[in-house]
């Protein structure tokens, strides 16, 4: 049987050698002209699958697998093609690695190698349809859809490659690298095609899209630019045919200038001292030493002045009082030394009936406890109790704190 299908590769392939010249013009003009060729031929092309016609009326074109050939090869630019059926790839690899772990199970050794054939080709074909489609967005982006001339069929295939992106993107949802984890468990190639090779291309391709997706965006951009002033020349040119005779007004000389033609910007900028211009360096220098010369200038008449007498009376001491909350802090530190026994920084609070904010007053006692000096803080224990964030990893929020010795 595999002698049989490198016969019929074989002939294939020989005769898009033999006759690429058709094939190419069938793809360059996108039918064929059967009058300029021998029937013979087309026919034999027909059963090889290269050449096939749609209706019995219409011409012959080219097999969609020899087009899709032909724009991968060739990079073509006109190449719209970007598969988005990744669902169904990763059906047939996680079919195909169960098949390849029940072989081995029962020492199927060389079906065992034929499964795993198929799959390292399914995830190799995955990756470069991936990279084809990354790269026909690219391609169509660098030249601004080159291939279209107006500026509405330019907008119009930006569309379509950001909805293209689009689906891209909702289909990269379809991965589950813990489920392809699972499936390849302890086996070292099947880890390595299921969870390295394609999170290392789905990785990238995310990254590239979402590069796609901004450049997309601004071409978009600029072509609803270029078509906002198209319509206003067309208009323009359309008023002008209508209205051979006008002819436009000295608006200089009008009391009430049109906003329109009220938008001239200020004669001079605002002035600003380019400090990494090397050439103002001596400028700047001078401008410093004379600021430091008034400076010295003013002390010395400071110096002028008539001598007043120091007052070198003791001065009363300063005392610092600590408010009500360091206080009430300072009290809970040394109830729990008292006591000895663990106490929550809310049930002291209403104990004690403190008015403060119950938040501030946890803050506080979280601050006490890191105002300590090293020594001290070795002798409590803070403990916070809360939960974490139900939407967002990482976030803990805290309800309530415990004091107590170590």
């Amino acid at each position: 049987m595999s002698q049989a299908l490198i016969q019929t590769g074989a002939r294939l392939l020989n005769a898009l050698g033999k006759h690429s010249d058709l094939i190419m013009q069938v793809y360059i003009n996108g039918t064929v002209d059967e009058q300029n060729h021998s029937p013979k031929v087309l026919e034999q092309l027909v059963q090889l699958g290269v050449l096939w016609r749609p209706e019995s009326q219409s011409e012959l074109r080219l097999k969609s697998a020899v087009r899709t050939l032909l724009e991968g090869s060739l990079q073509d630019e006109r190449n719209r093609t970007i598969n988005a059926n990744i669902g169904a790839s990763l059906a047939s690899l996680k079919t195909l690695a169960e098949h390849y772990k029940e072989a081995l199970h029962y020492n199927k050794y060389n079906e065992s190698a034929a499964h795993m054939s198929d799959l390292t080709e399914h995830v190799y074909q995955l990756s470069e349809s991936l990279s084809n489609s990354v790269r026909v967005l690219f391609g169509r982006i660098t030249n601004e859809f080159g291939y279209v001339s107006s500026v509405d069929a330019k907008i119009r295939e930006n569309e379509l490659a950001q909805g293209q992106v689009t689906d891209l993107l909702s289909q990269l949802e379809c991965f589950r690298f813990d489920e392809l984890s699972e499936i390849a468990g302890s086996n070292r190639e099947l880890r390595h095609l299921l969870v390295v090779s394609l999170q290392q291309r789905f990785s990238k391709a995310a990254q590239e899209l979402s590069v796609v997706q901004a450049r997309l965006i601004d071409l978009l951009g600029r072509f609803r630019e270029f078509q906002g002033r198209t319509r206003l020349l067309k208009g323009y040119l359309l008023h002008m045919e209508q209205h051979p005779d006008f002819a436009p007004g000295n608006y200089t000389n009008l009391t009430q200038v049109p906003v329109l033609f009220n938008q001239s910007s200020s004669v001079m900028s605002a002035a600003a001292p380019d400090v990494n211009n090397v050439e103002h360096e001596n400028d700047y220098q001078e401008i410093v030493s004379s600021l430091t010369h008034i400076h010295q200038r003013a002390t010395k008449h400071d110096d002028a002045e008539p001598q007043q007498d120091i007052d070198v009376t003791e001065q009363s001491t300063v005392s610092l009082e600590k408010d009500e909350l360091q206080l009430a802090i300072e009290d809970f530190f040394c109830e729990v030394i008292d006591s000895g026994q663990p106490k929550t920084a809310l049930t002291y609070y209403e104990e004690k009936a403190l008015a403060f904010d119950r938040e501030v007053w946890m803050y506080q006692v979280i601050g006490g406890y890191q105002a300590l000096a090293d020594q001290e803080k070795q002798f409590f224990a803070l403990d916070p109790h809360g939960e974490n964030d139900k939407t967002f990893t990482g976030n803990f929020y805290i309800n309530d704190i415990t004091l107590g010795l170590r």
